[in-house]
């Protein structure tokens, strides 16, 4: 078993994507800016949106936290989104999911502008997606490509199982793993909570994407020998033996399946990571107006 690790991955990806921000800066006079909106008190949210920032400043970007609570009308923050898509200085613009009831999700990503979407959530993004165009692709699936990237992994002609659909991860890791592209070209299964069989699905699986958001998920008799797994699942539980009061656990169980793996990543430690340098990336893109001129 070999670690895909996501904090070897994502040092060296940062540091190549600071030394482009300086190059930017030096041209443009100004840095890429991020700005993050976060509505309502979410612990998990918060603590998502905290190290977004953080990172932003290690490469040397410039990032905005607007934080509303969570009794904001849809209009007003709609209103103001609306005022950021309008604001040249302004490369990149995300509204932290999820939203209070109250709020349409799909109303407020259809208001981003779709050259600030840098969470790749927009639908014409998702649609240039599809096409195979240039687009900001959804920052997990971005990141995940990246890793396999970065390993080296030929992925043409593998069998591919995606288990979630959802159209922050599962759904766009389908489509980006069947694509003529490299990493891609895989044949692509995607499965989800009301699959038949799913354990025997699985079981086919050259690589296996596990983001279906339940703790130990995938067991070791679910995958095959050799299998490439990536867990996506980010399970947050109460636990003492931690300074922040709470444990990470994966879709996977680490321990039984690294077992049969050839490759696999650790939660915490893997696509977690790999999300922010995904983040990264389509907001230093959109500052140079590499995809949308």
């Amino acid at each position: 078993m070999k670690l895909l690790d996501g904090k070897l991955v994502s040092a060296k990806i940062k540091e190549d994507i600071r030394q482009e921000a300086a190059a930017f800066l030096a041209s443009a006079g100004r840095k890429p800016h991020l700005v993050a909106i976060l509505v309502g008190n979410d612990g998990a949210s918060e603590t998502y949106v905290a190290s977004k920032m953080r990172n932003c400043e290690l490469v040397g970007f410039e990032s905005t936290n607007i934080h509303y609570d969570a009794d904001i009308s849809e209009s007003s923050l709609i209103d103001k989104i609306r005022e950021l898509n309008a604001d040249p200085t302004v490369d990149g613009l995300i509204v932290q999911l999820p939203l209070p009831k109250h709020i349409d999700p799909e109303r407020v990503t259809a208001a981003i502008d779709h050259r600030k979407d840098v969470d790749g959530f927009h639908p014409v993004n998702l649609g240039r997606m599809q096409r195979n165009l240039p687009c900001f692709i959804p920052a997990t699936p971005y990141g995940i490509m990246l890793m396999l990237e970065y390993y080296g992994i030929d992925t043409a002609g593998m069998h591919a199982v995606v288990v979630g659909r959802s159209n922050i991860v599962g759904s766009p890791m389908s489509i980006l793993l069947a694509r003529n592209a490299t990493p891609g070209n895989c044949t692509v299964t995607l499965t989800h909570s009301r699959t038949r069989n799913i354990k025997e699905e699985v079981l086919r699986a050259d690589i296996v994407v596990a983001a279906i958001g339940k703790k130990h998920f995938i067991t070791a008799d679910m995958v095959k020998e050799g299998a490439i797994i990536i867990d996506v699942g980010i399970n947050r539980e109460r636990s003492a033996e931690t300074k922040s009061g709470y444990k990470l656990y994966g879709d996977v169980d680490f321990g039984a399946v690294s077992q049969k793996a050839s490759w696999i990543t650790p939660v915490p430690g893997g696509v977690g990571l790999m999300t922010i340098v995904g983040l990264l990336k389509n907001t230093l893109e959109a500052a140079k107006g590499s995809i949308y001129n």
